[in-house]
């Protein structure tokens, strides 16, 4: 069977893909909601495929698929794929992911806020992120520096003041002249955004935007436009990170079809218990108390109950798991189960989030 037939035997169903070269070698990994759709395309007549696209199709011998219920279940194999098999397309076809971290020197007289590459909270310094593009790193620390005037261009306590001093971009930290009070404020700020708490700094960015666009300086305009896309990057970054660590037990159901359900439920990154359920054979009573055991027993066991510290190798899943239960066009539903409702199982309060889950299933 050719590649173009074996195409048209595809379901048009969620999954991932797995392209081969002549050698039999994964070289690529995708994911789709409809493979028939998404496979189909690379073997379509394309003059706007980006060149590395153009190559993929060349060296295109083969492929395997893995069919999967929804689309959450693609989005987080694919991401186990590439993690494990690292196709070199994968790497030429999409930025690479330079992981990274915001380090805030506590202990200086005016702690330095920097880029690191690792995070070492034994070290009594204060770390953000990960985070997945470095770049949009940098130029969203350049806007907040900036924007407070903390864009110190020499090595602190010297006898000169820096370049950015003059531009009036530095308060004197250079000179060991800004006032202590005044960067503890500053630096509560910057905490505060990198906590994803305070976003008074986008409004400012913004409103810089809007004023250096009515003036026609539009490349000051592109610069605070390219600002407030960095900062709320860094913002949302906050966000995914501070739900995974608050809401560390996650019960979703999507509705497969009319009749079938999957149960999902999640800690953190990791997918503990995945089941479908056919609602033809169960009443709403039974599939209350599958939901319940199931949930009492995965999120109780001990050796399931880790404590959850995002990095590196957790942020891409936490991201997909964030992503997935934040949009609202794919139909599935989710609650919170707090830990307090796990240690008694008669608790009412369990008992009212599973009917909330269930509610409208049959």
């Amino acid at each position: 069977m050719n590649l173009k037939e074996k195409v048209k035997s595809l379901p048009s169903s969620p999954g991932v893909y797995l392209m081969k070269d002549s050698l039999n070698s994964v070289i690529y990994v995708g994911k789709s909601k409809n493979l028939k759709n998404r496979v189909g395309s690379y073997f379509q007549s394309s003059n706007s495929r980006s060149p590395k696209t153009a190559k993929l199709v060349k060296n295109l011998k083969d492929f395997e698929y893995i069919l999967t219920d929804t689309e959450f279940e693609a989005f987080m194999l694919e991401c186990k794929l590439i993690k494990e098999i690292k196709p070199i397309y994968n790497r030429l076809m999409k930025s690479p992911k330079a992981y990274s971290y915001i380090k805030i020197k506590v202990n200086d007289r005016y702690p330095d806020i920097q880029i690191s590459n690792e995070a070492d909270k034994s070290d009594g310094n204060l770390y953000f992120g990960p985070y997945t593009n470095k770049s949009t790193v940098e130029r969203g620390l350049l806007a907040i520096k900036e924007h407070y005037k903390i864009l110190c261009s020499n090595n602190w306590r010297k006898a000169s003041s820096c370049l950015n001093y003059s531009l009036g971009l530095c308060i004197g930290m250079c000179l060991d002249t800004a006032p202590k009070n005044q960067y503890t404020d500053i630096l509560d700020k910057i905490i505060k955004l990198l906590s994803g708490t305070d976003k008074s700094i986008i409004m400012d960015i913004e409103s810089k935007m809007i004023s250096a666009s009515e003036k026609f300086d539009f490349e000051n305009a592109a610069k605070y436009r390219d600002y407030s896309s960095a900062v709320s990057y860094l913002i949302n970054k906050a966000k995914i990170v501070k739900f995974t660590e608050g809401n560390k037990n996650i019960a979703l159901l999507e509705h497969l079809s009319d009749d079938i359900l999957k149960l999902f439920l999640i800690r953190g990154n990791k997918v503990l218990f995945t089941e479908k359920y056919e609602l033809e054979n169960f009443d709403l009573t039974e599939l209350k108390t599958i939901f319940k055991t199931n949930i009492l027993y995965y999120f109780n066991n001990e050796t399931l109950k880790n404590s959850i510290d995002i990095g590196k190798d957790e942020i891409d899943e936490v991201e997909i798991i964030y992503a997935y239960l934040k949009n609202k066009s794919n139909g599935c539903k989710y609650t919170v189960v707090s830990d307090k409702w796990l240690t008694c199982p008669n608790n009412t309060s369990l008992d009212r989030i599973i009917d909330k889950l269930l509610l409208n299933a049959k």
